[in-house]
């Protein structure tokens, strides 16, 4: 019995997790060893972020441009906003902390 195409597998899975290891334990090593400049760090971080963002999608979610490309950019649109969303109001919350605690 033939699995149908596209069907992922255990090697797929755990190519996933490998690559998904990798692209956390980077950015933590980055600024434990403190080896660049502090601009190039959060660059380095903010390019792991975004990789990591891709596997997940591929590996995990089974996201690609072949299927449906309809679903799949809905999809991506909500991880998007969700991002911004996370992102900003922790940027929000943290600037009004540093407001209120020094000013």
């Amino acid at each position: 019995m033939q699995k149908p195409a596209g069907t992922h597998t255990h090697k797929s899975y755990l190519t996933g997790f490998v690559l998904a290891l990798i692209l956390t334990i980077i950015p933590f090593a980055l600024v434990w060893a403190g080896a660049l400049p502090v601009m190039a760090t959060l660059i380095a971080i903010v390019v792991a972020a975004v990789a990591q963002m891709l596997v997940h999608m591929y590996y995990f979610l089974h996201l690609n441009f072949r299927t449906t490309p309809r679903d799949n950019i809905l999809a991506l649109a909500f991880a998007i906003v969700l991002i911004c969303i996370l992102v900003g109001g922790t940027l929000w919350i943290m600037f009004d902390l540093h407001y209120r605690m020094m000013g």
